[in-house]
């Protein structure tokens, strides 16, 4: 089978490859590079430095492919508040371009990984399950809802199979490190392995539960081939380990013997307090168990932080690669002063 994935260099496109390359598939695809490493993207997968939104260049490079996984996005869910434009372009309109070059080939189908925060605060009070109407909150998630029904809508008229995955905050290994604006447990493992305190937003009681990107990989392999889940959104992640983020500082803590006395600043706006999914569809439909604690995801994430900054040196984290579009007092002090 020939698989395409978009964000390939990113931690969850460059572990879809691994698990493919394993089952003898031949991998393909493409990264823009804002949100992976380069390094990251296994040798035998023939790749190329494309944004998404180059339509020609993506129907060129899906002819012939019998699958695509669309994991390439800006997943900054808070910034999206202040850079909608931004997170429009590499989210919507990038999405557009996936979808209508797999249309345009006659790609078999599309796997396209969206987020929970498609749910925004819920209808009812979490677990959120897929039969709750979405109400996003943010541009980010109203991108990423928009995007799912715009693949259904092509899918459908087009005559190609379609499958939404729905992530619960994956984090793991080759997880850009020196982003500010995502990735809550690489912020902290980073600031901590600088001996600085982590900053956390209004009281840290916010409600995640975590997931290990190995364990979304698992099922998300069995989407490229099961006709149960054609048609379906499926939520993946673990749904009885729902942790606060003040406890996932404590835990990155525990890991790196760190002396832990967090800086509360005022909540970023429109984040959703709780928010974290039902799996029973995921096991249902998939077999799905995940098999990684969230303290043994965190001790393999800072071990591999360790020993890439090891090797590459300590990374001061960047605000260069994404402008603040709006220019409003409601942006959290953390991005206004850059105190990360």
């Amino acid at each position: 089978m020939r698989v395409f994935i978009t964000g390939v260099a990113g931690f969850l496109g460059s572990h879809l490859a691994d698990a493919f390359l394993a089952r003898g598939d031949q991998v393909s695809g493409c990264d823009s590079l804002i949100g992976g490493y380069e390094d990251n993207v296994p040798a035998s997968v023939e790749w190329q430095k494309v944004d998404c939104n180059n339509l020609d260049w993506m129907k060129r490079a899906l002819r012939g492919v019998d699958l695509v996984y669309h994991c390439a996005a800006t997943a900054h869910e808070g910034l999206s508040v202040f850079s909608p434009h931004e997170n429009a372009l590499n989210g919507y309109a990038a999405s557009a371009s996936v979808f209508s070059a797999a249309c345009s080939m006659g790609v078999k189908r599309v796997v396209f990984c969206s987020s929970m925060a498609r749910y925004g605060n819920g209808e009812r009070p979490p677990p959120f399950t897929e039969d709750m109407r979405p109400q996003p909150e943010d541009p980010y998630g109203v991108g990423k809802y928009a995007s799912e029904l715009l693949l259904k809508n092509l899918a459908e008229t087009h005559g190609i199979e379609w499958v939404v995955a729905v992530p619960h905050n994956i984090f793991g290994p080759r997880q850009v490190y020196t982003d500010p604006f995502r990735n809550v447990v690489s912020i902290f493992a980073n600031l901590m392995l600088q001996r600085r305190q982590p900053i956390i937003y209004g009281d840290g009681q916010q409600q995640r539960s975590f997931s290990f990107c190995t364990d979304d990989v698992e099922p998300m392999v069995r989407m490229a081939t099961q006709d149960n889940v054609v048609g379906e959104t499926v939520n993946i992640g673990p749904d009885k380990e729902v942790v606060t983020v003040l406890r996932v500082a404590e835990m990155v803590a525990e890991v790196l013997d760190f002396s832990l006395d967090p800086i509360f600043k005022p909540a970023r706006p429109r984040e959703v307090k709780f928010a974290h999914c039902s799996a029973d569809r995921a096991r249902r439909l998939l077999d799905y168990e995940p098999k990684v604690s969230l303290l043994e995801g965190i001790s393999k994430t800072v071990e591999w932080i360790r020993q890439r900054t090891a090797r590459v040196g300590v990374k001061p984290f960047s605000y260069a690669s994404f402008d603040l579009e709006i220019d409003s007092p409601k942006l959290p002090e953390t991005w206004a002063k850059r105190l990360f």
